[in-house]
């Protein structure tokens, strides 16, 4: 799939604010899809963290007094974890909010495509970055009946190399790839 044709189909308005009350704590990340042969950006937490310790994620985190909104938590948590400074014009959309099942959080994800990304520089929330390549790493979507957690929410797991990518994260890209299937 070109990028073009990418870009496309994860083009959508942007709402950053979450206007029900969600009686979970808010948070968002920011997706990011760079590079001529498309690869998406992921991160490995360190298995220390309090929350989510050892998990493949997406960059960014919980709302802070100092947000405007879900948009800014998202821009200004990628660059503390990455290094990487994202204008609120370079975001293409946005998918639905995620819930996550232990920790209490309702995720707003962002998405955003640029052309390269270089230098990236980890802050403690950061063990491992990985850079995967896009279409391949979809196509290992794999939909589990997990029954601890049947009929509470949906289940996919996604797997880049040794790393299985699971929970809110498997969500998020699940809906990337139904995008992709309804445009493409």
């Amino acid at each position: 799939m070109s990028v073009n044709k990418i870009r496309e189909s994860l083009t959508s308005e942007i709402y950053p604010v979450l206007e029900e009350n969600y009686e979970t704590k808010l948070a968002s990340v920011l997706i990011i899809i760079f590079a001529d042969s498309p690869k998406i950006l992921m991160i490995k937490k360190p298995i220390t963290m309090n929350h989510h310790g050892g998990e493949i994620a997406f960059p960014g985190g919980k709302i802070s007094d100092e947000d405007n909104d879900l948009l800014d938590t998202a821009i200004r948590e990628t660059k503390e974890e990455t290094g990487i400074i994202v204008q609120r014009g370079e975001i293409l959309g946005q998918l639905k909010p995620v819930t996550t099942l232990n920790s209490g959080f309702t995720i707003l994800p962002f998405v955003c495509m640029l052309n390269e990304i270089k230098n990236l520089i980890p802050n403690s929330e950061v063990d491992e970055f990985l850079e995967i390549p896009l279409m391949p790493f979809l196509q290992t979507l794999a939909d589990d009946s997990d029954p601890e957690h049947n009929s509470i929410q949906e289940m996919y797991t996604f797997t880049f190399e040794k790393h299985l990518i699971w929970g809110a994260s498997a969500r998020m890209l699940k809906q990337i790839v139904t995008k992709l299937r309804t445009n493409g």
